[in-house]
């Protein structure tokens, strides 16, 4: 992994963050297609942010993301437009989940953020790549579990 900082203007910076956040009564509704879903829909929305994926993971029940951002967006936001935009384009494209999910709420409330500057990258990128199974030779930067 790159340790490139991003200069902007008058900014250089590297922020990078480790972020979790879980299905809604941590149901197991990350499978297949939605999984599959799931990833496009982040990588689309971090492409439109100006947010580097450094690694992921989507697993049948939470999303891992270790991420590096630009000084003028802030993590709840980050996550609040992760959560919101792939929420409402799962439930339209799978109306299915309805069934389960009532209120329009796919995804619980709240979220986990890590700095890793407290830890070092390749800390949570050894953490996170322990979830490719042996058999997958899939080399996207989200692994899907």
């Amino acid at each position: 992994m790159e340790n490139k900082q991003r200069y902007n203007g008058h900014t250089v910076s590297r922020l990078t963050v480790h972020i979790v956040w879980v299905t809604k009564f941590r149901y197991k509704v990350l499978e297949s297609d939605i999984k599959i879903r799931c990833r496009i829909l982040i990588k689309q929305i971090c492409d439109s942010e100006d947010i580097s994926i450094l690694s992921g993971v989507i697993s049948t029940d939470h999303v891992h993301l270790h991420i590096e951002y630009i000084p003028s967006k802030c993590v709840s936001d980050i996550v609040k437009r992760l959560k919101g935009r792939t929420s409402i384009r799962i439930q339209e494209e799978f109306p299915h989940i309805g069934k389960r999910y009532w209120g329009r709420h796919f995804w619980a409330i709240g979220y986990g953020a890590w700095s890793t500057g407290n830890i070092t990258d390749d800390m949570v990128q050894k953490y996170l790549e322990h979830h490719r199974a042996p058999s997958n030779i899939d080399n996207d930067t989200i692994i899907l579990e």
